[in-house]
Order: structure tokens, then C-alpha cells, then sequence
């Protein structure tokens, strides 16, 4: 139920969502309630096994699939050593990386990118992408894929979710590594770390710098009805972009036992993204005669710094059983960006006097989380039982304004001043059972969270209160065959809520090319994903076959306006729904002692109701997306790689966007045994570009986007440490 109220320039909305359970969630319910009041029967059971079922479990393949995951060790990825998170995540089955660094799952980017299990303000809200592009990989030990996500995880995330796990010591005594390497067009790479282990104490430091060359192509051509109706406006945009980003980067973490059954950790990360950025626009437009009747031109030279900080604290209790215990946590998360860009605007045709103006935005961030999970071993299985506290706060505040052509003063333009605040509070509670019944694993439970939010515009007086409460149940079953293949359902329902600046009415106008502004009234997104797999795997073979469905309700989608003059605006609206389905195929192998593989495919379709948007009738589409990863270890010395991914065209609420093809290069030699160089070449023909197809009752035309590459690194990569027994954190929990 939904109800709106406007009065004068106050706009409040409250929203209610109950809490409901899909006809499939009843029987984990019952499930839930069956094997607690077995638990408590059987206090004194003798505790169970691990129950991690593992599909893959060769330490010579790079993939390992759980009951609830699949999970990709970077070890051997080259892209790793010197190349961003974007560059491993691009690699990886399912995943899709497009050239504004914006990241899917099986085609939906409403994804929950996580760093140790906690979110990070660095991949949320409009930045996402560049900072995808600049996180370093280097310190990245696996990446975990989660497409129907146990209830200890939040319900955020439509698509699912991405763990990036980074690299903790392993080993006794001192250990480490330092990485350092140089590219082309400036580019360059340092990175180091190092731990030290003992029986009670772990230290990890980690410290890296990365400065980056990138450039960016936009181009724009949009074609509007004009007065008379048999008139056109033709409108052609080109923007190039050229930036430059220092990151500096620190991170440490302490975990110490005080005695057998305590133990506490902490840990900080800082990291801080700068440098110039400047672009060129040029605005061409025609009549219906194809006449030119306006060029102007944009020249534009910023800044745009961020900072980031990330805090924890933690706490864990064994308690009388073997395997029980209750961990406690505490999470900071915060962010800022300071934005400054100035303007020349010259007008060439109709010849006009130019002008100067400037833009400034400051954003903020801050995510403060306080978590108690308990762990309880029964017979056959556990139980797992949790709660989290989570309040963000941000705030974002922007002016525009021109240069007196005589004076140089700077002049605010009151219509270009914005302000927006944003809070969000969640309090959530979950409960999961995990059994192991002969053939049979069973993992399901349930996840009830209470939200509310409050978002203000200062600037109008306009205020938006929500308050979401719902149940997100999931439910995971894998049956072992008799030729060690496995048969997996897996099946979740979750939530995507709007971030702050999809909710932020005023209009970012830092790209006049493609101005973005929210939607104060955007509804969340809810998914229902369901999947079923059949898995095997041998020595030298591990191969995994899933189909999978997800429809979308209230499925929140961008959309473009054409303003006029060369100028459109995108925001976001919500749609009736959306549907999706696949067929995705996934193998990992090796050919004789000298090659491994790792291939993956992606038939999929999907369906679109964009009749809100004045589009009749229900758009459908289909593709394939297709990954090949191969190493070469011609020498025991000599490694090469060689990566390529499609990811096909894609279907949007008012067209398509096209597809889009990679290829990466990377080559090791071992030159000591702790001691080795690289090169690696990534776009190797500049193949990071997609066009964006449009097509409404109001306008027609396309957007272009490129990353012009390629990116090339050369360096080394040198480690150092004792020799003792590699004591593995490897460890998971469904």
C-alpha cells in the first residue's frame, strides 16, 4: 500500500511493505522449528562434521563450488598482480564489467559488492564504478559469487552477492611480498605486505600506490520531434575525457587470542583517489534540411579527491561444545569527496561571446554496523542464529554558478544550488538451519529485516519518510549421485533498495552530455531467484550446468530524457516488473600437464514491461555471453594467459545496450623461486566500448561509451618469509 501527500513544496510519502513468505519458503520455515526443538532434545549430541559440501575440491582447479557459493582463488590470475578488481571480476563466470566500470551478475547490476563480508562505501551509489576501476587486485586472495545468498548475509543485492575476501597471513613467522611494476602512458604500479604469525598473535600490514592513466570517449546523436511535427532536431555529441588518478592506499590488521577460548581482531584501511580531470565537448546540431544550425564547445579542467576509511573491531567466544560459539562486531565505514570543475563554454555557430563557470560538489558517507552472530552444533548439523544494526547517514551538496567576465568574481546561481541528507536504519534478524542426511545437504532459514528512511531536500523543503519490513527466506538442497555428480536448487527472495543518489532529485550537472538526477518517490526492487544445477568433478575436470530464473517486481531501471539542445537527463523509474532466465555452463580443466581452462557460457532471456514509460506491450531479447580463460605452462619456469570475454547485447526499458568484447594478455617467468616478472596487456584491442540504443514515443538515437586501451604493465613480484606449515583461514560458512 502506497500512499503520497504534496502540500506546497513538502512532498512526504509513506510506504508499508508486510512481511509475506513464498509458498516454497514454508518448508524451510518448518524445517527450522522441526530441527530447534530437535536441538533442544538432543543437547547433549555429540558434535557434527564439517558440513561444507564441496563440488570442486582439486587444489590444481581455480574454482570451488559450495553449497551457497562459488568461490575463484586469484593465485594464478596475472591480471591480479598489477591490474583493479574490475580486471580479475571481468574474468569471472557470470560477472560483467561495461566501460563506466559498473559491474552485473547474469545481467543485473543490482548487485551487493562486499570486502570481508562488510560493505564498503567505495562500491555503492554513483563512484561504484570508478572505484572498481582503481581498487587495487593485488592484495585480493578469492572472490566469492553468491547468487542466492544465505540469510547471514543482508538482503540487499537483487542479482546477489560479490565477497571480495583479501589476503590474511597464513603462514608462521614472518612473511611477504612487494610488488612493483611500470606501464605505458605513465602508469604505475607499487604494492607491499607483510604478516607475521604465531599460535596467539597475527599481524597483517599492507600498503600500495597506483597511479592511472584513463581515457574516455562519449558520443551522444539524439534525434526529437520538433514544432511543426514535420521538422527534426538533430543533435550530436562528442566528449573525451582524460584523467589521471594517484591512489595511495594502507591497511592493518591485529587478531590475538587471549586464551583458548577468546580471541579478538581489529583492523583500519585507508585509501585516497586524486588527480586531474578534463574533458573536451563538442555540441553539433542540425535541422530537418540537415542544415548545421548550432556548434558550441565545452572545455572542462577538475578535480574530483576521494577519501575512505574502514574500521572493525571483533570478538569471538568458544563456548562448551565443540564449534559453538558467539561472535560480536563492530563496522565503520566512511567516505568523502570533494568535486571542483571549471568551465570554458564557447559558442562557435551562432557566433556568441563565451563564458566561464564552475561546479562544486562535496558527498559524504558514513555506515556504522553492530552485529552478534552464535553458532550452535547439533547432531547432523547447526544452527546458526544472528542480528545486525546498520545506520548510514549521507549528505551531498553541489552549486553552480559563472565567472564575471570583468570582475573574475564567481557568481552562484541560486537555481543550481542543492542539498540533499539521507538516513537509513536497519535493524535485521536472521535464523538458518545446515543438515548433512546421507546423500542429502540441506542448508535454509529465514531473514526478517525492519527499515526505515528518511531523505530531505533543504534546498525545497521536499522530505520522503519510508518504512520497509519483509521476510527474505532462502533455501539451498544438494543431492550426491552415485558418479560423484551433484544435483543443486538453490532458490532466495531479496531486496534492492534505492541508493542516496537514486533518490536525490537535484540534477547532477557535471556531464551536460548526460546530465543524472533521482527519483524521490523510487520504490525497491524485490527478486525472486530460483536456480537447479547438476555439478561433477574429477581430477583433471570440474564442470557445473545451471539454469536459473529471476523476476524483478517494482524493478528499478534508468531511463534517459531528451531536454533539448543536446542536453538529456537520466534518472530512474520503476517498471511492473522484469523477468530473466538462463542457461549458464561453467567448466574448469586441464589438457595434458602444460594447459588449464577455464571456460564459461550464458544462453539467457530476458523480458521487459516498460508500459509505464508509454512503451506497449512486453519487450523480450536473447544472447549469450561466453568466457575463456587458458594458461600455458610451457616451462616449469614460463606461464602464459590468455583471457577473452563476450558479453552480449542487452535489453533496456527504452532499447538495448550492444555487446561488448575483451581480450587480456599476461606472461610470468619465474626467475628465482621467490622471485618473478611480468608483463600483463589488458584491452588489447580496445575492445572496452558499448553503444547504448534508444527508442520512445519521444526521441530516438544512441550513447556511445569507450575506454580506449590498451593498458600495459612490466614488473616484479618478489615474496619473502619462513618456510613453517601453511596454516589455512579457508574456511566457510554457509
Amino acid at each position: 500500500m502506497s500512499l503520497a501527500i504534496r502540500t506546497g513544496e513538502r512532498y512526504r510519502t509513506r510506504r508499508q511493505h508486510a512481511a509475506w513468505l513464498p509458498a516454497w519458503a514454508v518448508g524451510p520455515l518448518l524445517a527450522l522449528l522441526v530441527a530447534a526443538r530437535t536441538a533442544i532434545a538432543a543437547e547433549d549430541a555429540p558434535p557434527s562434521p564439517e558440513l561444507n559440501t564441496v563440488v570442486v575440491t582439486s587444489n590444481q582447479l581455480p574454482v570451488q563450488t559450495f553449497i551457497d557459493r562459488k568461490v575463484y582463488t586469484l593465485t594464478d590470475d596475472l591480471q591480479a598482480s598489477f591490474g583493479t578488481l574490475s580486471d580479475v571480476l571481468a574474468d569471472i563466470p557470470s560477472v560483467n564489467v561495461d566501460p563506466d566500470g559498473i559491474l552485473s551478475l547474469r545481467g543485473d547490476s543490482h548487485v551487493l559488492i562486499l570486502v570481508d563480508g562488510k560493505p564498503s562505501p567505495l562500491f555503492s551509489g554513483s563512484n561504484a564504478g570508478e572505484n572498481l576501476q582503481s581498487f587495487s587486485a593485488a592484495n585480493i586472495e578469492r572472490i566469492e559469487v553468491l547468487t542466492n545468498p544465505p540469510p547471514q548475509y543482508r538482503a540487499a543485492g537483487a542479482a546477489g552477492v560479490i565477497n571480495i575476501i583479501t589476503r590474511k597471513g597464513h603462514k608462521e613467522g614472518i612473511t611477504g611480498s612487494v610488488r612493483a611494476s611500470e606501464g605505458n602512458d605513465g602508469r604505475s604500479v607499487m604494492n607491499g605486505n607483510s604478516s607475521y604469525r604465531s599460535q596467539e598473535l597475527t599481524v597483517s600490514v599492507d600498503a600500495g600506490f597506483r597511479r592511472s592513466e584513463r581515457r574516455k570517449l562519449l558520443e551522444s546523436d539524439i534525434r526529437s520531434p520538433l514544432t511543426p511535427p514535420a521538422s527534426t532536431l538533430d543533435s550530436r555529441d562528442m566528449l573525451l575525457e582524460h584523467s589521471w588518478r594517484d591512489v595511495p592506499s594502507a591497511s592493518a590488521e591485529v587478531q590475538y587470542a587471549l586464551d583458548e577460548k577468546d580471541s579478538m581482531s581489529a583492523s583500519v584501511s585507508w585509501q585516497r583517489d586524486a588527480g586531474p580531470r578534463n574533458y573536451t565537448q563538442t555540441t553539433t546540431t542540425t535541422n530537418a534540411d540537415g542544415k548545421v544550425t548550432g556548434v558550441s564547445e565545452r572545455l572542462s579542467a577538475g578535480h574530483a579527491p576521494e577519501t575512505d576509511y574502514d574500521e572493525r573491531l571483533g570478538y569471538v567466544r568458544k563456548l562448551s561444545r565443540q564449534g559453538e560459539e558467539l561472535d560480536f562486531s563492530l563496522h565503520l565505514a566512511t567516505w568523502h569527496e570533494a568535486t571542483r570543475y571549471d568551465y570554458t563554454n564557447d559558442f562557435l555557430l551562432p557566433p556568441m561571446v563565451p563564458y566561464d563557470s564552475f561546479l562544486t560538489q562535496n558527498g559524504q558517507d558514513t555506515t556504522t554496523e553492530a552485529g552478534l552472530d552464535y553458532v550452535l552444533p547439533i547432531s547432523h548439523g547447526e544452527f546458526k542464529f544472528g542480528y545486525l544494526f546498520e545506520r548510514d547517514v549521507s549528505g551531498f551538496a553541489s552549486a553552480t554558478g559563472d565567472v564575471n567576465s570583468v570582475t573574475s568574481a564567481e557568481e552562484i546561481d541560486p537555481s543550481g544550488t542543492d542539498d540533499f541528507k539521507y538516513w537509513e536504519r536497519i535493524h535485521a534478524g536472521y535464523a538458518s538451519y545446515n543438515a548433512s542426511l546421507g546423500k542429502w545437504t540441506f542448508l535454509g532459514g529465514l531473514r526478517l529485516e525492519d527499515t526505515s528512511t528518511e531523505a530531505r531536500v533543504p534546498t525545497n523543503g521536499m522530505v520522503s519518510y519510508d518504512h520497509y519490513l519483509a521476510i527474505f527466506p532462502s533455501l539451498h538442497v544438494e543431492w550426491s549421485l552415485l558418479d560423484e555428480g551433484i544435483v543443486s536448487f538453490g532458490a532466495s527472495r531479496r531486496v534492492t533498495r534505492p541508493d542516496p543518489d537514486q533518490l536525490d532529485p537535484n540534477v547532477d550537472q557535471q556531464y551536460t552530455l548526460i546530465m543524472r538526477a533521482g527519483n524521490l518517490r523510487l520504490l525497491p526492487e524485490y527478486t525472486e531467484s530460483y536456480e537447479l544445477g547438476y555439478g561433477m568433478q574429477s581430477h583433471n575436470l570440474g564442470y557445473q550446468l545451471t539454469s536459473y530464473y529471476r523476476r524483478n517486481h517494482d524493478s528499478a531501471t534508468g531511463i534517459f530524457e531528451y531536454l533539448g539542445d543536446g542536453v538529456s537527463l537520466s534518472t530512474q523509474e520503476n517498471l511492473p516488473r522484469d523477468d530473466f532466465a538462463g542457461l549458464e555452463l561453467t567448466a574448469n580443466g586441464h589438457l595434458g600437464s602444460q594447459f588449464s581452462y577455464s571456460l564459461s557460457g550464458d544462453l539467457f532471456q530476458g523480458q521487459v514491461d516498460a508500459s509505464a514509460l508509454g512503451i506497449p506491450g512486453l519487450r523480450s531479447s536473447r544472447g549469450a555471453d561466453a568466457k575463456l580463460k587458458l594458461d600455458h605452462r610451457f616451462s616449469a619456469r614460463d606461464l602464459v594467459q590468455l583471457s577473452i570475454s563476450r558479453t552480449d547485447h542487452r535489453l533496456t526499458a527504452q532499447g538495448y545496450v550492444s555487446a561488448m568484447d575483451v581480450v587480456n594478455l599476461g606472461y610470468r617467468h619465474q626467475l628465482q623461486a621467490n622471485l618473478s616478472a611480468l608483463a600483463t596487456v589488458s584491452n588489447v584491442f580496445n575492445g572496452q566500448r558499448t553503444q547504448t540504443a534508444l527508442t520512445t514515443p519521444d526521441f530516438a538515437g544512441y550513447f556511445m561509451r569507450a575506454i580506449r586501451g590498451p593498458v600495459i604493465y612490466f614488473g616484479l613480484n618478489y615474496s619473502f618469509g619462513s618456510g613453517g606449515a601453511k596454516k589455512s583461514d579457508f574456511r566457510y560458512e554457509p
